[in-house]
């Protein structure tokens, strides 16, 4: 077996409108059968995640706030991976009446707060960045994104990037999906990420991520060839 790993994105890849089918929910439920291993790395905070996904059972890690947290359902165990906020931060935002979600490290709002967002890191001399994702804006540490979080879960399994399969749709996809042994787009994904991937699903959302899961069972994606220029150095982030 060369895939051992399904790393996944939620909204948009898996979910529609925040649901996941019970089609889709059986292809996991088999994936993990096979005995591979199945990751889901999100934007989503992870109080946010349990509000709509009551299935955290059927992954060994969920990588959520862009790669600042992990959670281990098999032992209900939360890391962070990254400093929260600082406060002079929060009170900066707060003070442009800034509507803010904030998890364990991410500061979470919507376009187009992006220019108060980057305004307050640049004035605070922050090293932070900011993603995009469909319309939401996320603020993390320069260092933190949804590849730094799947190195550390894939670090923690023992298994090396090249055997991983990653699935997304969006912006904030880019970077772990380049550090996957096979990247992968669902048909709804933005056409940047499909231009940037070595397959891309004839289905989209949750029907594409089973669409690949079907084929991974079937042949172990033999008949799909990474292609290196769309691929980072296959090393940790």
């Amino acid at each position: 077996m060369k895939y051992k790993v399904l790393a996944t994105d939620y909204d948009g890849t898996l979910a529609k409108d925040g649901a996941v089918d019970e089609i889709t929910l059986d292809a996991l439920r088999r994936l993990r059968a096979s005995g591979r291993r199945l990751v889901m790395v999100t934007g989503r905070e992870l109080r946010d995640l349990a509000l709509i996904f009551n299935h955290f059972e059927l992954f060994d890690h969920i990588v959520a706030e862009n790669g600042a947290v992990v959670y281990t359902p098999s032992t209900q165990s939360t890391r962070g991976l990254a400093a929260a906020p600082p406060q002079a931060f929060l009170d900066m935002l707060a003070r442009q009446n800034v509507g803010v979600s904030v998890g364990h490290c991410i500061v979470a709002t919507f376009e187009p707060n992006e220019h108060a967002v980057l305004a307050a890191i640049r004035d605070l001399g922050m090293e932070w960045h900011v993603i995009f994702n469909k319309g939401a804006v996320m603020a993390l540490p320069a260092n933190v994104t949804k590849a730094t979080g799947l190195a550390a879960v894939l670090q923690e399994l023992d298994i090396p990037p090249e055997h991983v399969v990653g699935v997304g749709d969006a912006e904030n996809d880019h970077a772990f999906l380049r550090r996957c042994g096979l990247s992968v787009a669902v048909a709804n994904a933005l056409p940047s990420l499909k231009a940037n991937v070595d397959l891309i699903t004839q289905n989209a959302r949750g029907a594409g991520v089973t669409e690949l899961i079907e084929r991974m069972l079937a042949n172990d994606l033999a008949d799909v060839t990474p292609n290196p220029v769309v691929h980072d150095p296959l090393i940790e982030a």
